[in-house]
């Protein structure tokens, strides 16, 4: 290939990455709306009393309810209302004083009754909205919720290691859901994964729910359609499909990404998208289809008669209302307005309620915001990260890492050498200090010792020197590294630096 094809086709696939990137495919753009489940951290289910723990046995935490047996009926969980009036208050939405529960009927092995009991036209929270930073448009956008309704979970159906057959775990069944419904405002898969993100950093920092995405408690289904760009409008929206089910930020990624493209090329093949249900394959990045998609009146809904109306007071919303913490959004302007973090630091430390909560213990004890937020985001994080570790199993308290910021600002240690302490810290309960001095680690700051090690450098290097001296100032350097490294990187710096200039005038 010629050095122009090549260039004009590299430049090809650079124009497609950066369309996809946008939500653009060959002149269609994506619109996406995303379901969520949320599962409540509630010790109970939502109208039984088994227990919700994650991995029983299976079967060992359904009752006679849970199980459908004749006669029995539902008791609503009151702590579950409760935690879903505190979510809509986080997202700002419309609450519902009075809100009714619904059977949403259809046939599926897990779930015993034949029906789920949900809520359809009057859902515990109403309209509200999130706040993300786009990677389309560089800057914030508000995605609209349309609703965030009460339902139990299904079952569990299991496929593996039944010689061919399927077993049922119940479980889950009855298991407290919100279902957090967007408006189809997402142009992207980057912009639904930063939906999803903030919508799992809100729930944990409400204590709502434990969002392990992994253990199934928070569930993403994604609606995805595509439309030549320019169109607007609901009347003038794309066949959509459902991607049920998807488990982890990355897969929402790559499922949406891979149905977009999938939509277009049967678009511009001169097909026509049929409305279904798919899941996503990670093995092999592509989606398969389910079942056609039901619409609405294929689920006979109709009210629950066995729960009356909730009807709630101002007075359980307020109690509700005295209960939300600082959220992620306000943290983070915070952080930059009274700590001076830029927007990206602070954006990252407010991501997790408990990383937050470390960064500004570590913050307050050493006196220094951003050395914290740059140990905590940087050194601690990546520590984490290899260990497969929450922060609050870190293995160097809050207390300790200002210790180690309090040694580098008082140039006890220099930076470099931080890091070499900070990793003799995660294997070691010492105090800072003892592993300092136990490792011989402390700073050279003697003036007579450190005008030796320049004369040293000085008499080593005549080559440097002379160029130096020349007017090539960028050899300073590597005369400066070459003083570091003789004194196996605890000499200071600055003081190195300054007396190298001396040295060489």
């Amino acid at each position: 290939m010629s050095p122009a094809k090549r260039e004009a086709s590299s430049g090809g696939a650079n124009s497609a990455a950066a369309g996809i990137a946008a939500g653009i495919i060959d002149g269609y753009e994506t619109v996406i709306g995303l379901e969520v489940h949320v599962q409540l951290a509630t010790r109970a289910k939502l109208f039984s009393g088994s227990s919700t723990r994650f991995g029983g046995a299976p079967n060992t935490q359904a009752d006679i309810y849970d199980l459908a047996l004749p006669g029995t009926l539902p008791v609503l969980n009151r702590e579950a209302l409760r935690m879903a009036v505190k979510f809509g208050l986080a997202i700002g939405a419309d609450i519902g004083m009075t809100s009714v529960f619904d059977r949403k009927n259809y046939f599926y092995p897990d779930l015993p009754k034949g029906y789920q009991i949900t809520q359809l036209s009057y859902p515990i929270v109403g309209r509200g909205s999130l706040r993300i930073h786009s990677p389309v448009t560089g800057g914030e956008k508000t995605i609209g919720v349309s609703r965030a309704h009460l339902e139990e979970d299904a079952g569990k159906s299991l496929h593996e290691d039944f010689h061919g057959m399927s077993g049922i775990d119940l479980n889950r069944a009855g298991t407290p859901l919100i279902e957090v419904v967007s408006e189809p405002e997402l142009r992207s898969a980057g912009e639904a994964v930063a939906y999803l993100k903030k919508l799992h950093s809100i729930v944990r920092y409400l204590g709502v729910s434990d969002a392990i995405m992994a253990q199934g408690s928070l569930r993403c289904d994604a609606n995805v359609s595509v439309r030549p760009v320019g169109a607007g409008g609901d009347s003038e929206m794309g066949t959509r499909t459902e991607i049920k089910n998807i488990n982890s930020f990355r897969f929402v990624e790559k499922a949406i990404e891979y149905e977009a493209r999938r939509q277009v090329e049967v678009v511009k093949g001169g097909g026509e998208v049929e409305r279904d249900t798919r899941q996503f394959d990670p093995r092999r990045g592509i989606t398969i289809p389910m079942r056609t998609k039901e619409v609405e009146n294929d689920y006979r809904y109709f009210p629950e008669p066995d729960l009356v109306p909730v009807v709630i007071d101002e007075a359980f919303v307020d109690e509700a209302r005295r209960e939300l913490p600082e959220l992620p959004d306000a943290k983070r302007r915070r952080f930059v307005e009274s700590l001076g973090l830029g927007d990206y630091d602070a954006g990252v430390l407010v991501a997790e309620r408990a990383v937050a909560e470390y960064f500004e213990e570590v913050a307050g004890l050493s006196g220094d915001a951003k050395l914290a937020a740059n140990w905590v985001s940087g050194e601690l994080q990546g520590l984490l990260n290899r260990r497969g570790l929450e922060i609050g199993d870190s293995p160097i308290d809050a207390a300790r890492l200002a210790a180690l910021i309090g040694r580098i600002k008082d140039g006890t240690i220099s930076g470099k050498i931080a890091k070499t302490v900070f990793e003799a810290m995660s294997d070691d309960s010492a105090a800072v200090d003892a592993i300092i001095e136990a490792r011989g680690l402390r700073q050279v700051t003697d003036s007579g010792e450190l005008e030796s090690l320049v004369q040293q450098v000085v008499a080593g290097n005549p080559a440097q020197v002379q160029q130096y001296r020349e007017g090539k100032q960028q050899v300073l350097g590597f005369l400066v590294g070459q003083a570091m490294k003789l004194s196996g990187g605890k000499a200071n710096p600055a003081e190195v630096n300054r007396l190298l200039r001396d040295a060489l005038k």
